[in-house]
């Protein structure tokens, strides 16, 4: 339904349920959570927020984040069940999302424990389910990229697969990923790739 807003901040308020702002735009306020980290890093009069709509029984609300690879892993996060928006704005205020996904992709659970009120059956559960959401993208074509950084095929391909559950085209990443490359060392791992290609993405 939203995609951003773009207006002026018309107030900030941190408590202990959490960090919200309110953007006015077009002559409404919007009332929107974000993260700790957002929450700090807007001092500006005015910002552009990446948005998500909760919408439950007993709950209507905006999350919002200054990145878009934040929003998107946002909505990733919340479709593993017993990971609702608390949690998962607590694991993007813990970590940035791409090392946030490095974890996954390598299954190190113990890290992500280090978010108050995440068990290690629970970092269990949400690596399980997101692995297999982030790299369900196998079988599309892979994408070819000339390099002389010697970096392996299937870290370019599993870079690509994280980006494309993130909704990402093909020519984007093709062109993310391109760049990132030239930006890298020798023998980049597919978490390189990945936190480098996003920053590009996101610029």
């Amino acid at each position: 339904m939203y995609d951003y807003i773009t207006g002026n901040i018309g107030g900030k308020v941190s408590s202990s349920t959490g960090c919200k702002i309110t953007i006015e735009a077009g002559g409404i306020g919007y009332l929107i959570e974000v993260t700790s980290k957002d929450f700090a890093t807007i001092d500006k009069d005015s910002a552009k927020i990446y948005v998500v709509l909760i919408h439950r029984e007993d709950k209507m609300a905006l999350c919002g984040f200054l990145h878009k690879e934040d929003r998107d892993i946002f909505n990733i996060l919340t479709s593993v069940s017993g990971v609702g928006s608390k949690m998962a704005l607590s694991l993007l205020d813990e970590f940035d999302s791409s090392e946030l996904i490095g974890y996954v992709i390598q299954g190190n659970y113990k890290e992500i424990t280090r978010t108050k009120g995440i068990g290690p059956k629970l970092a269990q559960k949400i690596i399980l389910e997101l692995k297999d959401k982030l790299m369900n993208y196998k079988e599309c074509e892979p994408i070819v990229i000339e390099s002389a950084n010697n970096v392996q095929s299937q870290d370019i391909e599993d870079a690509q697969s994280v980006l494309t559950s993130l909704g990402y085209e093909r020519e984007e990443i093709k062109s993310g990923i391109s760049k990132a490359l030239t930006v890298l060392g020798s023998n980049p791992t597919a978490e390189d790739i990945l936190k480098t290609t996003l920053r590009i993405l996101s610029s």
